[in-house]
């Protein structure tokens, strides 16, 4: 039998899409049912590690990744057939069905769309197949008219699988039901007839005060409001995108900077320090910001050697000196770590050459081939401020092109970090430490050797997010909207 298919639509970006479908994939699977997420193409450069096509790893965008966990299943790349991180600001690499797709990564936008849906329409059909719910996130807005022609993401996939879509506004950003009234206007008639409810996203204030916005725009477009979501900071999901809201997180103890150069990745990794209390986490793109910090952190980016000159430029490489100069720790995760070495090595002209910060004894020289793999890692003795992880075994997972060894000329580090293939993939020098693995502040035993503090489990988080929008949708519309395939209400 078919599954029933539930979208959810925005009306802008970072309107709350990614987290309202984690929810409604937990809740579903609270039913009972065997759901299923599924988004046509991500943006982004926050990845998972996952099953692929015949037997080997792909990538999908983080959000399908928890999504998927949320769903009670394995995440594999059908989630999400087509991913497309950016490399700049012009340019972005296409990943289908898990894997890098040089041909459309070189291919004109509106060219390859057609294409990439050939991709993704199969896996959608397959996950409809084999599931009870699907349910769909979309992309941006599905009202963009310069662009709808051309867009497989919304209102293609809805219509393939005749989803009952909710259309979610952020009311915190303001004019909230011009968006709403202004989306559902621009979309032609039979795809309004979709559009199965309204949610207000991020209120802050008296609900009553709402009224009578929600009645006038049901009598101008026959949808109603079916939930008005208050302001949730605190919900423990990473975000998908961006820095997280660039406002500091914690009080007045710990604080740690994360280096937020331009073409940063795989940021949800870091939710967990955002969760811990005591711990004040920032983004630091000036030196002031990263001279308070008791921590400096550079995590993955999808351009090393471009934002090494972007760190450059703001002159932090000189403030991550002098933070390790004086005996404070500096982590450096996947492209952070080969920031720290001594040099980038570019045979294949993938990402460029460029000195290192010079502060770990290492050489980088990028593959023309992708690494992806979960790991089982193990720490080895650490010193210093790191001494507390020795011997911690821990669960992560590696995505990058570099392959980085000690320096030949220089005394080495020490190798403090193996995955469960034996290789050495982190190295520390003083109070310094690199190391590939992402995910393991996702790991409670990590996180216990740190901090001695133990932050809320995923499943947690997730049963929390299905307790909220079962609280604050009106009654009945969650399960509603599986017998509402197609007609308008």
């Amino acid at each position: 039998m078919s599954a029933k298919a539930v979208m959810v639509l925005g009306t802008t970006s970072g309107a709350g899409k990614s987290w309202l479908a984690t929810a409604l994939c937990r809740y579903y699977a609270r039913q009972g049912l065997k759901v299923a997420p599924y988004k046509a193409q991500n943006m982004s450069n926050n990845a998972r590690v996952v099953p692929g096509l015949n037997g080997r790893m792909g990538e999908i965008g983080s959000a399908q990744y928890f999504q998927a966990l949320a769903a009670q299943r394995t995440p594999e790349v059908r989630m999400n057939p087509v991913l497309l991180k950016p490399e700049k600001d012009t340019a972005s690499q296409v990943i289908v069905l898990g894997e890098v797709d040089s041909e459309l990564t070189h291919t004109p936008w509106r060219e390859r769309s057609e294409k990439l849906w050939l991709s993704a329409k199969p896996a959608l059909l397959a996950l409809m197949a084999e599931n009870d719910v699907v349910v769909i996130e979309g992309a941006g807005s599905p009202a963009e008219i310069n662009l709808h022609s051309s867009d497989y993401v919304n209102m293609r996939t809805a219509l393939e699988v005749n989803a009952a879509c909710l259309l979610v506004t952020d009311i915190d950003r303001g004019g909230a039901f011009a968006h709403l009234f202004g989306t559902h206007q621009l979309l032609p008639a039979h795809e309004r007839a979709l559009i199965k409810g309204y949610v207000l996203n991020r209120f802050r204030g008296d609900a009553s005060l709402l009224a009578p916005g929600p009645e006038q725009l049901q009598a101008l477009t026959g949808v109603p409001t079916v939930a008005v979501l208050p302001m949730w900071r605190g919900h423990g999901l990473p975000e998908e995108d961006g820095v997280f809201d660039d406002a500091p997180s914690g009080g007045a103890g710990l604080h740690i900077a994360i280096v937020a150069y331009p073409r940063l990745s795989n940021l949800d990794e870091f939710q967990p320090l955002r969760s811990l209390p005591g711990v004040r986490l920032t983004w630091a793109r000036t030196p002031a910001q990263l001279n308070a910090a008791d921590w400096i952190i550079l995590p993955g980016s999808k351009a090393v050697a471009a934002d090494l000159a972007w760190l450059r430029a703001q002159q932090l490489d000189l403030a991550i000196a002098q933070h390790a100069a004086a005996g404070k720790p500096v982590l450096g995760i996947c492209g952070g770590l080969q920031m720290l070495g001594e040099s980038l090595l570019d045979p294949h002209q993938l990402d460029g050459n460029a000195p290192g910060l010079g502060l770990l004894p290492l050489v980088t020289q990028f593959e023309r081939d992708k690494l992806l793999r979960p790991s089982q890692v193990r720490f080895g003795e650490l010193t210093g401020p790191w001494a507390a992880l020795s011997h911690v075994e821990a669960e992560g997972y590696e995505i990058h092109h570099g392959r980085t060894v000690q320096h030949p000329s220089l005394a080495p580090a020490a190798i403090t970090l193996h995955n469960d293939a034996g290789e050495a993939i982190g190295w520390q020098a003083g109070s310094v430490l690199g190391w590939y693995a992402h995910g393991l502040f996702e790991q409670a035993n990590v996180m216990q050797a740190l901090f001695g503090a133990q932050v809320q489990s995923l499943d947690g988080v997730f049963e929390g997010l299905a307790d909220y929008i079962e609280t604050h949708f009106e009654p009945g519309v969650l399960m509603g909207l599986l017998n509402e395939q197609g007609a308008q209400p």
